[in-house]
C-alpha cells in the first residue's frame, strides 16, 4: 500500500487532523513520528506502513478502513467514525451532535469497544485548553429542535442524578456506576439537548450536561480507560464552554488534571490545573472549590520538580507555599454559592492530597500521617478513597523504610481492591507490590505477594 501519488497530497488526512484540533508537530509527537514525517505523510510524499496506520485508527478514533479511506484516496472523511472532541468547531449544533454521536456509541455493543481501545493523546491537550480559554463564546444557548421543550426544573433533575451517581461511584468503584451514568446521557440527557428552550435555560442545560458527561469521564478514568475517559472530559469541556460556565469547567479541568497526575504526565497537569484556577478565579469561586484546585496545582508541580528526589529548593518552596494558601482558603468554610459537588471537597480530601504532595517532597512521614487521617475519616462513607489512602500510606512507610508496617497497611487495602469495581483500586495495590523488589526475600514480602495473587484472581 504506497498511498497516493506523489505531489497528489492526501487532503483527508489533513482534515483529520485538523478535526482533532493538533497541529503537525501535536499529531507527530502521538503518533511517535517526526514533524517532517507527518508532513510528508500529509503531502503524499511518503509510504505510511501498515503499524503507522493502526496507530492513527488509535489516535484518531475512527474504524481502520476510515483511515485506508484517508490515506489512500476515496470518500471524504466519515464523521459518524469520529469520536475525538472537535474543538475546531464550538457551535451549539456541532457541540450537540458530536455528544449525542458519543454517548451512542458508548452504548452501542458493536462500537463501544472501539472507545475503551483509545489510546490516551497528552498532545492534544494544548489545542483543547486553548479552545476552552480563548475561544469565542456562542451568543446564545438557546435552540428550537425537534425534542421536547426544556425547563429548569429539567436541569436540576440531571444535576440530581449526577450527585446521585457520585455517590454510588465514591462507594462502589466506576464498573457498577458507568453503564447507568451512559445510558441516563444517551436516553435522557441527548433528547433534551435536541429540544426547545431558552438561552437561560440552554446555558443551564449545558452546565448540567458537562457536569454529568465529566462525571462518565471519570468513571472511565477510574477503569483504566483512559483515551476513552480523555475523550469524555474533552467533551464535557466543550459544553462547560457552551454554557458559558467556568466554575464547571474549573470541575472538569480538576478531573483531567487527576488523570494527567496519574498517568504521570506532569507538563500537561501543570497546564490543566494552572486553566482550572484560571477559570475559578475569574468568577470567584467559594473557598472548598478554589482550594481543591489549589492543591492539586500544588501536586502538580511537585510531580513536575519532584524536590525529594532532585533536591530542588525553589521547586519545594513553591509547593509549600501553594499548600499553605489551599489550606488558608480551605479554613475559610462553606459558603451559601457552594455547588453541590463542592461537598466532597472536604477537609479529608485536602489532607489526602495534601499527602501526596508531601510523599514527593520527600516528607514521608508528614506523608503518611496524612494518608492514615484520610483513611480514618473514609472508611465509612468513601471505601475507595479509604483503599487508596492505606496505600498511600504504606508507600509513605516503604520510603522511610518501615517494610513490615508498609506490608501491613497494604494488606489491608486488597479486601477492598478485590471487592470494589474500580481497576484504579487493584493497580494501586499492584504498583505497591511493584516497589517491594528490593525486599523480595523477606517472609514479610513473600507473604503478601502470594496473599495479593491468590485475592486478586479469585
Amino acid at each position: 500500500m504506497g498511498g497516493t501519488k506523489r505531489g497528489a497530497g492526501r487532503p483527508e488526512l489533513a482534515r483529520a487532523r485538523r478535526r482533532l484540533g493538533m497541529s503537525q508537530e501535536e499529531i507527530a509527537e502521538a503518533l511517535w513520528v517526526s514533524p517532517t514525517t507527518w508532513s510528508r505523510w500529509e503531502r503524499g510524499r511518503q509510504a505510511i506502513r501498515p503499524v503507522y496506520r493502526a496507530r492513527m485508527a488509535e489516535v484518531f478514533g475512527a474504524d481502520p478502513a476510515e483511515v485506508e479511506r484517508w490515506i489512500e484516496g476515496g470518500a471524504p472523511v466519515d464523521t459518524e467514525a469520529w469520536l475525538r472532541p472537535d474543538f475546531s468547531d464550538l457551535s451549539l449544533a456541532a457541540t450537540v451532535e458530536a455528544a449525542g454521536r458519543l454517548w451512542r456509541c458508548d452504548v452501542d455493543p458493536d462500537r463501544r469497544h472501539v472507545l475503551a481501545a483509545l489510546p490516551f493523546v497528552p498532545a492534544a491537550l494544548g489545542s483543547w485548553l486553548s479552545a476552552w480559554s480563548y475561544g469565542a463564546p456562542v451568543a446564545s444557548a438557546a435552540h428550537e429542535g425537534s425534542g421536547p421543550s426544556v425547563g429548569l426544573s429539567d436541569v436540576q433533575r440531571i444535576d440530581e442524578a449526577r450527585q446521585a451517581f457520585g455517590e454510588m461511584d465514591h462507594r462502589f468503584g466506576a464498573g457498577l456506576v458507568r453503564p447507568a451514568v451512559v445510558d441516563y446521557l444517551n436516553t435522557v440527557v441527548a433528547p433534551l439537548l435536541k429540544g426547545r428552550y431558552t438561552d437561560k435555560v440552554g446555558s443551564a442545560l449545558m452546565s448540567a450536561a458537562a457536569g454529568l458527561t465529566g462525571m462518565a469521564g471519570w468513571t472511565a478514568f477510574d477503569l483504566h480507560r483512559h483515551g476513552q475517559a480523555q475523550q469524555y472530559f474533552g467533551q464535557a469541556l466543550k459544553l462547560a464552554k457552551l454554557g458559558s460556565d467556568p466554575m464547571i469547567g474549573s470541575l472538569i479541568l480538576e478531573g483531567m488534571t487527576h488523570q494527567a497526575l496519574y498517568l504521570r504526565h506532569s507538563a500537561q497537569a501543570v497546564w490543566l490545573t494552572g486553566a482550572a484556577v484560571e477559570a475559578a478565579r475569574r468568577v470567584d469561586a467559594p473557598p472548598w472549590v478554589t482550594a481543591m484546585l489549589l492543591v492539586e496545582e500544588a501536586w502538580a508541580t511537585a510531580l513536575r520538580t519532584r524536590p525529594g528526589e532532585s533536591r530542588d529548593g525553589h521547586g519545594a518552596r513553591t509547593v509549600q507555599l501553594q499548600l499553605a494558601e489551599a489550606e488558608r482558603v480551605h479554613a475559610r468554610g462553606r459558603t451559601d454559592r457552594d455547588p453541590a459537588w463542592a461537598a466532597w471537597n472536604d477537609e479529608p480530601e485536602l489532607i489526602a492530597r495534601a499527602g501526596m504532595c508531601w510523599e514527593l517532597l520527600g516528607e514521608h512521614e508528614r506523608a503518611a500521617d496524612c494518608a492514615e487521617a484520610a483513611v480514618r475519616e473514609f472508611t465509612e462513607a468513601r471505601p475507595r478513597s479509604a483503599q487508596l489512602n492505606r496505600v498511600n500510606a504504606a508507600d509513605a512507610y516503604l520510603s522511610m523504610g518501615e517494610v513490615e508496617r508498609a506490608v501491613e497497611l497494604a494488606r489491608e487495602a486488597i479486601p477492598a481492591a478485590r471487592t470494589l469495581t474500580s481497576a484504579r483500586a487493584v493497580e494501586r495495590v499492584r504498583q505497591f507490590s511493584g516497589r517491594l523488589g528490593p525486599y523480595a526475600g523477606t517472609v514479610h514480602v513473600k507473604e503478601f505477594r502470594a496473599h495479593l495473587s491468590a485475592e486478586l484472581a479469585s
